[in-house]
């Protein structure tokens, strides 16, 4: 099944991700599908381990080895993403699709000061002229929030706080006016009021510039505040795909349903608080049909055997479960 959608900026069929062990091939993603349209905030949610930041990466074609994607599509405004060179997608990866990950003392050089990290972006992708690339890396410092720039772009990123280098990492990736901004859960190490003043940042340059957004994250109350429509993810599988207003008030598959009562739910005195029953699935040891079967409440004879398609039930709504087939 082919699960292109009209007017999507990217689109994400049926593409698997695997890594050998020994002579067993363990599937992190199998048969993906996720479509993210112009202008919208894309929430992917899961537990750890689920493939979030594996989906990142193959966007990126940055499967660390012995890591491939094998089969599948990945359209980028009409391109199939994994027929193309790897020179041309370096004239992608930060052009026109930039990731933000989540530790960004790992992800900075801690040698070079900050403001050379973000003028080696503009530098690459030859966004301006030489005589400009300083002044646009001053006007990038301050459009992310920093009052002296001229003072930030000196510092090495010891010198800042987690928010500063975070921030750092945002100018870096929205330095050459992206399409499609993909961020890795960019605020898990960030205490709550440092996460909120990145978020309000993120939704303002995304409005300001009208960039769209995947956002992957663990936790549902962000994407509920800022996400357009959401992809809940299980065992390397997108299982839901819904409108952010309409899962929050309808979830569609059991684990989602699972999901917001364990984290949404008011725990009344005396009353036991709702989790999901069983444990999430070793990747190299997955049951046979549908993967949540073992915890699913709803599980039928045929869940155990035959996993389930991912089919579309509606406007912007698609779902992994036979509780939706005919």
């Amino acid at each position: 099944m082919e699960n292109f959608r009209n007017n999507s900026l990217l689109s994400i069929s049926n593409t698997t991700v695997g890594f050998y062990s020994g002579t067993s091939l363990v599937r992190v993603l199998e048969n993906l599908n996720l479509s993210i349209n112009t202008g919208e905030v894309f929430g992917l949610v899961g537990e750890s381990g689920s493939g979030k930041t594996m989906t990142a990466l193959s966007i990126m074609r940055l499967i660390p080895p012995p890591g491939k994607i094998f089969g599948g599509k990945i359209l980028f405004e009409g391109d199939d993403l994994l027929q193309l060179s790897e020179k041309q997608m370096e004239s992608v990866r930060g052009k026109k699709i930039s990731i933000i990950f989540q530790e960004p003392m790992t992800s900075l050089n801690p040698v070079f000061r900050v403001g050379d990290q973000v003028l080696e972006i503009l530098s690459i992708h030859n966004i301006c002229s030489k005589n400009e690339l300083k002044q646009k890396t001053f006007d990038l410092l301050k459009n992310v929030g920093f009052d002296d720039p001229k003072l930030t772009y000196s510092q090495y990123p010891h010198q800042l706080s987690g928010g500063q280098r975070q921030r750092i990492l945002i100018a870096i990736a929205i330095a050459c006016n992206p399409t499609l901004l993909i961020a890795d859960e960019p605020t898990t190490a960030l205490d709550v009021a440092t996460e909120g003043q990145i978020l309000c940042l993120l939704q303002d340059l995304i409005n300001k510039h009208r960039i769209s957004m995947l956002f992957i994250t663990h936790n549902l109350r962000i994407i509920k505040n800022i996400g357009s429509r959401i992809g809940i993810m299980y065992a390397g599988r997108i299982v839901e795909e819904n409108i952010v207003d309409d899962f929050f008030r309808e979830p569609l598959h059991p684990y989602s349903e699972g999901l917001l009562n364990s984290v949404f739910s008011l725990k009344q005195a005396g009353e036991e608080l709702k989790t999901i029953p069983g444990f999430v699935p070793k990747l190299a040891d997955l049951p046979t049909g549908c993967k949540f079967h073992p915890r699913c409440t709803h599980v039928m004879t045929k869940c155990k055997t035959e996993e389930p398609p991912f089919i579309n039930i509606g406007k912007e709504k698609w779902v992994r479960c036979y509780l939706f087939q005919d």
